[in-house]
C-alpha cells in the first residue's frame, strides 16, 4: 500500500503529464498532418515548392489563399478626436443638466424651484427625441435640391437614417475625423440646451404643457432651420457668417425667442412690490461655475478634433468669462456700491455668451475685449433696458444671451484673425449683422406663431391661483422641504 507521499508524488506526476503531454500530441498530430495550413506569417510573402508536375504548388496554393484574411480598410477616424467630443458631448449636457437647471433654480422664488429645474430636465428629454426623429435631419442632411439646401436639410437622415458607424459628418470639411453618431450627438446637446435659455424669460408663469408644446414645436421650425442655414451648408454659412459655436444659433435665437414669450405672457403677479428675490444663490453659483466649465466643450469642442484650434477656443473661452465677470462687478460696485454674488455669475455667463461665435476666430487679446464689452453692455441691458422698456425678462434670457450673443458676434467681424483659423469668404462687420438679424427676424415671427398654436391649444399661462400659490405644487403637487 503507498503511504501518502508517494501517492501524492504519483498524482503530480500525473497530472503533469497531462498538462505537458496534451499541447505536445496536438503539436506533433499537427506537423504531421499533411492537410495542415502553414502559418499566416510564414506563408504570406512565401511560395510553395515547385515539382517537375507542380503537384506541390497546386495543393497549398488554395490552403494559403484561403488562410490570408482580406485587407481591413484603413479607419478614417482619429480616436484621439472622438474621445475629445465624446467628452466634449457630456460637458456641453452637463451645461443643461444640472448646470442650467441650478442657475436658474437658484434664481426663482422658493415655491417655483422644482418647476424651473423640471423644465430643463424635460427639454432635455423632449429634444433628444425630437432631434433623432427629425431636427437633426433638417438641421445637418443635405437637400439633394441645391435651392431647398440653402434653407434646410430635408428628411434624409429621419430616425437617424443612413447614419453609420463607418462614415464621418456628411457636411464636407467639417468633423471627418470623428464617426458621424458622434458628431450627431455632440450636436443634439446643443439643440437641447437652446430651448432651455428660452425658460429664464418665462420663469414662474408658464404652462408645464405648453411648455412641451412649445419646445417640440418650436425645435423644429426655429432651432433646426437656423442651424442648417449657419452650420448645415444654408445659405447665411454660404455669404460667410462667421459662428464657431453658436452665437447666432443659440444664444441670439433662444435671446429673440425669450424676449417675444416675456412680451406675450406679461409680467409676473406682483412684480413691482412682491418679494422676487432669488431663493438660494448658491445654487445659481454651482449652476454657473458647471456652465463655466462644461462651456470648454461647447466652444473648445466645436473645433471637432483635439488639435491646436481646439485649444485656442479654450484659451478665449477662460479669458473672455474671467474679462466680463470682472467688468459687470466693476460696473455694479460702482452703481450700487456692493459687488454682488449673483453679478459675478451674471457676468461671467455674459462672456461665456460673447465668445462663443468668436472663440474660435480670435486671438486671447480680442477675447479679451469681447468679454470686457459683454460684461459691460449686458449689465446695462439686464439691468436699465429692461426697466425702461418694461418687460419682464425674469432671468434675464434675453438681457444676457440675446444682447451677449448680438454683442459677441459683431465683434467677431471685428476681431477675427486668419492666422487663427480659415476666414470665410464674404466675412466682416456687414455679414455678421446680416447673420444676426436674419436670426432675429426669424426666432422672433416664428416664436411669436407657435405661441399662437400654445395660446389656443394647451393654453399659455397659469392660473393667477395657481401663480400665488406657487408652480411647484400647482403643476406638480411637489415642494421642497422647509428647513
Amino acid at each position: 500500500m503507498l503511504d501518502f507521499r508517494r501517492a501524492r508524488r504519483l498524482a503530480g506526476i500525473v497530472i503533469a503529464a497531462a498538462l505537458l503531454g496534451g499541447p505536445l500530441a496536438v503539436g506533433i498530430a499537427h506537423a504531421q498532418d499533411p492537410n495542415t495550413t502553414a502559418p499566416v506569417a510564414a506563408s504570406a510573402g512565401a511560395t510553395a515548392p515547385q515539382t517537375a508536375t507542380g503537384t506541390a504548388a497546386a495543393a497549398t496554393a488554395p490552403s494559403v489563399a484561403a488562410s490570408t484574411p482580406a485587407p481591413t480598410p484603413a479607419s478614417p477616424f482619429v480616436s484621439g478626436d472622438t474621445a475629445w467630443m465624446l467628452t466634449s458631448t457630456a460637458l456641453v449636457l452637463m451645461m443643461t443638466i444640472p448646470g442650467l437647471a441650478l442657475f436658474y433654480g437658484g434664481m426663482v422664488r422658493r415655491k417655483n424651484v422644482i418647476a424651473t429645474v423640471a423644465q430643463s430636465f424635460a427639454i432635455t428629454a423632449v429634444v433628444t427625441l425630437v432631434w433623432f426623429i427629425a431636427t437633426y435631419s433638417i438641421s445637418f442632411n443635405t437637400d439633394p435640391s441645391p435651392a431647398a439646401n440653402k434653407y434646410w436639410g430635408g428628411l434624409g437622415n429621419v430616425m437617424l437614417k443612413n447614419v453609420s458607424m463607418t462614415k464621418g459628418f456628411s457636411v464636407a470639411g467639417t468633423a471627418q475625423t470623428i464617426p458621424e453618431y458622434v458628431y450627431m450627438t455632440y450636436q443634439m446637446t446643443f439643440a437641447i440646451i437652446t430651448p432651455a435659455l428660452i425658460c429664464g424669460a418665462f420663469a414662474e408663469r408658464m404652462k408645464f404643457s405648453a411648455l412641451l408644446l412649445f419646445t417640440v414645436l418650436w425645435s423644429i421650425f426655429v432651432y433646426a432651420p437656423i442651424a442648417h442655414w449657419v452650420w448645415g451648408g444654408g445659405f447665411l454659412g454660404g455669404l460667410g457668417v462667421m459662428d464657431f459655436a453658436g452665437g447666432t444659433v443659440v444664444h441670439i435665437n433662444a435671446g429673440m425667442a425669450g424676449l417675444v414669450c416675456a412680451l406675450v405672457l406679461g409680467k409676473r403677479k406682483g412684480l413691482g412690490h412682491d418679494n422676487m428675490a432669488p431663493n438660494n444663490l448658491v445654487y445659481t453659483m454651482i449652476g454657473a461655475s458647471l456652465l463655466w466649465v462644461g462651456w470648454f466643450g461647447f466652444n473648445a469642442g466645436s473645433a471637432g478634433a483635439a488639435n491646436a484650434l481646439a485649444g485656442v477656443a479654450m484659451a478665449n473661452t477662460q479669458i473672455a468669462t474671467a474679462a466680463a465677470a470682472i467688468a459687470w462687478m466693476a460696473v455694479e460696485w460702482g452703481v450700487s456700491k456692493k459687488p454682488t454674488m449673483l453679478g459675478l455669475a451674471s457676468g461671467a455667463v455674459a462672456g461665456l455668451v460673447a465668445v462663443t461665435p468668436a472663440s474660435g476666430f480670435v486671438t486671447p487679446t480680442g477675447a479679451l475685449w469681447i468679454g470686457l464689452a459683454a460684461g459691460i453692455i449686458c449689465y446695462l441691458s439686464a439691468v436699465f433696458l429692461k426697466r425702461m422698456f418694461k418687460y419682464d425678462d425674469s432671468l434675464d434670457a434675453f438681457g444676457v444671451h440675446g444682447v451677449g450673443g448680438f454683442v459677441g458676434a459683431i465683434l467677431t467681424g471685428v476681431f477675427a484673425d486668419a492666422s487663427i483659423n480659415t476666414l470665410p469668404t464674404g466675412h466682416g462687420v456687414v455679414t455678421q449683422l446680416l447673420g444676426c438679424l436674419g436670426t432675429i427676424a426669424w426666432s422672433g415671427v416664428v416664436t411669436f406663431l407657435i405661441l399662437m398654436v400654445c395660446k389656443f391649444t394647451t393654453g399659455l399661462r397659469v392660473s393667477e391661483e395657481a401663480e400665488q400659490e406657487g408652480l411647484d405644487m400647482a403643476l406638480h403637487g411637489e415642494a421642497l422641504h422647509e428647513h
